[in-house]
């Protein structure tokens, strides 16, 4: 059974990803911003939705993945083989009152400060936290993002024992770690991951190593921490006395050769997406059993994002061009219409295919071939229209929400 939330907890993640509807409301307003990033120039395009000839270009080091953070006023540009880190105000800050939000919205910004370091890449918000693993450092930079809204990029070191492709996330009063094997390896070999663990924020250990082999993706929702794992997806939550491990193991009618290291957990219900082959995306519930509901996809799947209006809905796109709409609760497919030339999933995994995002009522999805950006309705599948942008758009991000202005 997927576990709903109620009250506050609900109304705190509803506002993190500006779903609440207040534009209705008497001086109320919603607003968006599209933050895209380049697959070739270092560049990140800014785009108002409701005005999409209102647009801002910033440069950066290289290709950048994008990162909302903060409610959506802050965005992370990592960029892995640049080694930098910069961020951006989106320009629309969201203050929670209680029975009403409200919503300043001025001109995006770029902060004076980049982050740089030996290959930046996962990035974990939690807690008004933001942590970058820096896979060839061996260690991770915690960032307090009301600081760094306010321009003050001052992060901390958390350190590794052995630098390797992984995340820090934070826990409570914990600090949790994928941890690296003490093999030797050369060359182009990456450091086998053997699990995850518990420190203090001095970095002393204070659980044992919870087994994970192959540790990659990880995603809060509710009360948990999920990462994927060779054997199963690894659980995490705070007992109180510290973090408390459990493992899901995958049931025996699931794929053989197929695991999860992508994973996007929702914010209004407690509940998980992640990838699961090539061409099939699983439902996780942590508390419940069945914990794995596995959907196949026609074909190889390009991207895949939740819907944080309606937290039950999630959208995947295909390589033969389709959009598929998910339903989370029964784990089935209940639309699919061909939206976009088909991009094979053939070649290197980073090479230029299109990204999805949403906001409000629309998904957004860059069409690198053609130079655009597509906006298709979540009601019907249908393309509402079409925003231009130089170069070739890859990754993307959504910041805003909505509020009432005074």
């Amino acid at each position: 059974m997927i576990q709903m939330f109620t009250g506050a907890g609900v109304l705190a993640m509803s506002l993190a990803g500006g779903a609440l509807a207040q534009s209705d409301v008497e001086g109320g307003d919603t607003h968006y911003r599209l933050f895209v990033g380049d697959h070739v120039t270092g560049r990140v395009t800014v785009i108002d939705t409701s005005d999409p000839d209102h647009h801002w270009v910033f440069k950066t080091t290289g290709q950048a993945k994008l990162y909302s953070l903060a409610g959506g006023a802050l965005v992370a540009a990592v960029q892995s083989d640049s080694d930098a880190v910069d961020f951006f105000t989106s320009g629309i800050l969201t203050t929670d009152h209680g029975d009403h939000s409200d919503i300043e919205v001025k001109e995006p910004a770029a902060t004076t400060t980049t982050l740089t370091g030996p290959r930046p890449f996962h990035l974990v918000e939690h807690g008004g936290q933001s942590v970058i693993n820096y896979d060839k450092g061996g260690y991770a930079e915690v960032l307090d993002n009301g600081a760094t809204i306010d321009g003050q990029i001052t992060p901390w070191r958390f350190k590794q024992a052995r630098a390797h492709h992984g995340f820090v996330a934070p826990m409570g009063d914990a600090w949790l770690s994928s941890v690296a094997s003490d093999q030797e390896v050369t060359g182009d070999v990456s450091v086998p991951r053997i699990g995850l663990q518990g420190f203090d924020a001095k970095g002393n250990a204070i659980t044992d190593i919870a087994t994970c082999t192959g540790i990659h993706g990880e995603a809060f929702s509710g009360v948990f921490l999920v990462a994927g794992c060779e054997e199963g997806v690894l659980t995490v939550t705070d007992g109180g006395a510290g973090p408390e491990f459990g493992m899901l193991e995958y049931p025996d009618d699931l794929p053989k050769d197929a695991t999860t290291g992508t994973i996007l957990g929702s914010t209004g219900i407690q509940m998980f997406l992640g990838n699961h082959g090539a061409d099939g995306v699983v439902v996780i519930d942590p508390a419940e059993e069945p914990h794995f509901k596995r959907i196949a996809l026609p074909f190889r799947r390009i991207d895949f994002a939740l819907d944080p209006v309606n937290p039950g809905m999630a959208y995947v796109l295909t390589e033969d061009g389709s959009l598929h709409r998910i339903d989370m609760l029964t784990a089935k497919i209940d639309a699919s219409v061909k939206v976009i030339a088909p991009y094979s999933m053939e070649g290197h995994w980073n090479d230029p295919r299109p990204r999805i995002a949403l906001a409000g009522d629309e998904i957004f999805m860059t069409d690198p071939d053609a130079g655009l950006i597509r906006r298709i309705s979540t009601k019907d599948f249908s393309e509402t229209g079409t925003i231009p942008v130089d170069g070739t758009p890859y990754n993307i991000t959504v910041a805003g929400g909505s509020g009432v202005i005074h």
